[in-house]
C-alpha cells in the first residue's frame, strides 16, 4: 500500500492512521482542563454527521494529495468520544517502537481498542512496545503528540506542565526513546495552563512555529530558543489570539514523491497574516481542511484528528530481507 521509507531519521512521514468516530460528541470529562472546547447549539445527531463529513472529506484531501491514510472504524461500545483524536493514545517511531500513554480522562483510556492495534500491526513492523499506561493509577498522565512535539532529527522532545503532562512520565518517555527533554510552563489568556503542547507549537523538518506570547517566562523562552538553536531551524511566532485558533495545531507530512505539506485547518489558515502565510509557503505547499464542528466541540484541530506512523511497513520490512 505505501512507498518504502529511508531508514534516514526522518521527521516527517507520508503513512498516517485516522479513526473515523462512532458517535463524535462534546466529552465533559476532557472539558475540564481544555479550554479550547465548546458546547454547540446543535443537536448531538447533527453534530455527529457534520464531524462525519469533514473527517471523511479530511481523509479524501490526504489520499489525493498522495498521503497515505490508514481508516480505522470505531466501534459504537464503548461510547469513545474523542476516538477522532489518535495521536493521544500512541506514537509508532521510526525504529519500531509502538509507545502506549497514560490518558487523564477515563472515558479515553477506552479507545485503546482491538481494532486500532490490530490496524497497527497488520500494516507495520513492531519490534518494542513501551506501556507508559500504568501511570495512570497515579494520576499522572503523558498525551502521546499532544503532550510532547517531537524533533525526531535532533531528538529533542518540548512539552508544556499541564494536568495532561506530568514530567516524570515525559522524562521517562524521554530516557527510553532517547530525546533530550525541554520542559516548560505555557498558560493562555486566562491564566489557565495550556493542556496541550501540540496547540501552541510545531516543528517541521526547516521551521518552528511557536505561541512565545503563551510562554509563562523569559526563561523558559530562553530554553526554546537554545534548544531550537542547536537545530538551525527558523521560528516562526504566533500569537495568543492565532493559536486560540487552531494555527499552532498544524503537522508537516510529505507525499510518497518525498514532497513537504504543511496540514492546518481553515481556521487556522484564516488567523495567519498574509506574511505568515509566505513564511510557511515557503517552505511547503498548505493543505486546508476545513474542520470547524470537530474542532469547536473536539477543542483540537488538524494537528490532533492525523496519528503518525514512522515503523517500516511489511512491504518495506520485506523487500529489504
Amino acid at each position: 500500500m505505501f512507498a518504502c521509507s529511508t531508514p534516514l531519521p526522518q521527521q516527517t512521514t507520508s503513512h498516517v492512521l485516522m479513526v473515523r468516530p462512532a458517535f463524535f460528541a462534546y466529552n465533559p470529562q476532557t472539558a475540564e482542563n481544555n479550554a479550547f472546547q465548546k458546547e454547540s447549539t446543535q443537536t448531538e445527531k447533527a453534530i455527529h454527521q457534520h464531524a462525519l463529513a469533514e473527517f471523511d472529506a479530511f481523509v479524501s484531501l490526504l489520499r489525493t494529495h498522495k498521503i497515505g491514510v490508514i481508516v480505522v472504524q470505531d466501534t459504537p461500545e464503548p461510547h469513545t468520544p474523542d476516538s477522532i483524536f489518535p495521536n493521544n493514545i500512541f506514537s509508532l517511531h521510526q525504529d519500531g517502537t509502538l509507545v502506549l500513554y497514560p490518558m487523564f480522562a477515563p472515558n479515553r483510556r477506552l479507545e485503546r481498542k482491538p481494532a486500532l492495534r490490530a490496524a497497527l500491526e497488520k500494516n507495520f513492523v513492531i519490534t518494542r512496545i513501551v506501556d507508559l499506561t500504568h501511570y495512570e493509577v497515579e494520576e499522572k498522565y503523558l498525551e502521546g503528540t499532544g503532550s510532547m512535539i517531537l524533533d525526531r532529527i535532533h531528538r529533542i522532545a518540548y512539552a508544556c506542565r499541564s494536568p495532561r503532562t506530568h514530567e516524570k512520565v515525559f522524562f521517562d518517555f524521554c530516557r527510553q526513546l532517547d530525546y533530550r527533554p525541554v520542559l516548560f510552563d505555557a498558560i493562555d489568556r486566562h491564566g489557565q495552563a495550556i493542556y496541550h503542547t501540540n496547540v501552541l507549537m510545531c516543528v517541521a523538518v526547516n521551521y518552528m512555529i511557536v505561541c512565545l506570547e503563551a510562554i509563562s517566562t523569559a526563561a523558559d523562552r530562553e530554553l526554546i530558543f537554545a534548544a531550537a538553536a542547536t537545530t538551525g531551524k527558523e521560528i516562526i511566532s504566533i500569537d495568543m489570539l492565532q493559536m486560540e485558533h487552531f494555527a499552532g495545531n498544524i503537522l508537516q507530512l510529505h507525499n510518497t514523491n518525498g514532497q513537504p505539506r504543511l496540514i492546518l485547518s481553515a481556521t487556522a489558515l484564516n488567523s495567519l497574516t498574509h506574511n505568515q502565510i509566505e513564511q510557511l509557503e515557503r517552505y511547503n505547499p498548505l493543505l486546508v481542511p476545513n474542520i470547524p464542528i470537530i474542532e469547536e466541540v473536539g477543542g483540537g484541530s488538524a494537528r490532533c484528528i492525523i496519528a503518525e506512523c514512522f515503523a517500516p511497513t511489511y512491504n518495506c520490512h520485506n523487500s529489504q530481507k
